[in-house]
């Protein structure tokens, strides 16, 4: 079997999977990472079964158990009143039926396992603090232009180019990336605080939902149940600038002034909070001739489905799952991953998009939304989602 050399752009939790996956199947992976370190404060992410399976198929599955947390359940419940309105079923339930578990873990520690098995590859050479400059899609080669923090300016040469650099990505551009990410109006707060300093009634082994007309609420246990993670959703006419904006507390409280007590007090507990405005982007063109996207840099996902992190790392598997079937034809296998990818890709963002319209409901449609969660009960609204969580990578 031939060895490929191929360049992944960017060093997130997609590009990290894919340069992994890429290099286990004996390809020469150069990783591409504009920050010259990593650092990943308050964020927290959601490992859905369809990407924690992949994750321990690579081997990552004992160091992740030291880290994350199986929440039980999904509480939903009612911003102003605070009284339940639904369940979703995690835990046994999900691992039972899926034959793999629901995590939540804090992006940082993920990220660390992963760049920790990165590292420990020799056939991953990772070059930080490069910012790509172009890229180029011949017919034998793809080359990689980038300019290092000190202004150095360096091509390299590589049968397949993989952009994993996010949103606003540098590659898509290659491709032909049309329109910009659409800005939708919403933007998140996220931060995280001790766990012993949440609300009792909010402090168990379970993921709150809290759902109103002008924005809701997101919060569960990481960093091995230690930390609460907590993201509050607020709808907003106008962006703010950059993917860590600081947030006041008092204006978010504000924002939140009518919500629930035991919600007020678990807001109000962290000091510190940070902002990023939420884009997607259809998912128009994952690939064309050597020249590959994933993640947010193929297609941007709104968060309400959790799924942004889950879909890149499936992108990850598809992608080195097909190059080794078809690795004498890389064209024909970038292809193959277009075809296989878009209609799933697009499918995600498409509810992701509803469920942004049914959480923020109000008068006969949210009474129906909450009737119908009560109807299904935790179980059902779980099975809900069999098309999603009950994803594997082709064989």
């Amino acid at each position: 079997m031939s060895r490929l050399s191929i360049a992944v752009v960017g060093a997130g939790i997609g590009g990290l999977t894919a340069a992994l996956a890429l290099a286990r199947q004996g390809h020469a992976v150069t990783l591409v990472e504009r920050r010259t370190g990593f650092s990943e404060v308050g964020a927290g992410l959601q490992l859905s079964p369809n990407a924690s399976r992949i994750l321990i198929g690579l081997g990552l599955g004992a160091a992740l158990r030291r880290v994350v947390t199986e929440p039980q359940r999904v509480v939903v419940r009612a911003i102003g009143s605070g009284k339940p309105i639904g369940q979703v079923a995690l835990g046994a339930f999900m691992r039972e039926r899926f034959e793999a578990p629901y995590w939540v873990v804090h992006r940082a520690d993920l990220q660390t396992i992963l760049l920790d098995a990165v590292r420990s590859e020799p056939a991953i050479r990772l070059v930080m603090g490069r910012t790509v400059e172009e890229v180029e899609n011949g017919p034998q080669k793809a080359r990689l232009t980038w300019i290092s923090a000190g202004g150095a300016r360096e091509t390299i040469e590589a049968d397949m180019i993989v952009g994993a650099d996010g949103v606003w990505s540098k590659v898509r551009q290659a491709l032909g990336g049309g329109k910009p990410p659409a800005f939708r109006g919403t933007i998140a707060w996220r931060s995280n605080f001790e766990r012993n300093a949440a609300p009792p009634e909010l402090a168990g082994n379970e993921t709150g939902l809290w759902l109103g007309p002008k924005g809701h609420v997101v919060h569960y246990p990481i960093a091995g149940g230690r930390l609460v993670n907590v993201v509050a959703i607020e709808r907003s006419p106008t962006p703010v600038e950059g993917w860590a904006a600081p947030g006041h507390r008092d204006e978010l409280l504000a924002r939140y002034a009518s919500a629930a007590p035991a919600l007020r007090t678990l807001l109000s507990q962290p000091r510190e909070w940070l902002r990023w405005s939420l884009f997607d982007h259809p998912a128009e063109r994952l690939a064309k001739g050597r020249v590959a996207l994933l993640g947010d840099a193929a297609h941007p996902v709104l968060p309400f489905l959790a799924q942004g992190a889950a879909l890149a790392v499936e992108d990850a598997a598809t992608l080195a799952f097909l190059l080794g079937r078809h690795r004498q034809d890389i064209p024909q296998a970038l292809s193959a991953y277009e075809k296989l990818r878009i209609g799933r890709a697009s499918r995600v963002q498409n509810e992701a998009r509803k469920n942004g319209r049914i959480y923020h409901a109000g008068g006969l449609v949210g009474f129906g939304r909450n009737q119908v969660m009560r109807h299904l009960g935790p179980e059902g609204m779980t099975r809900r989602y069999d098309w999603l969580y009950g994803f594997r990578t082709p064989e």
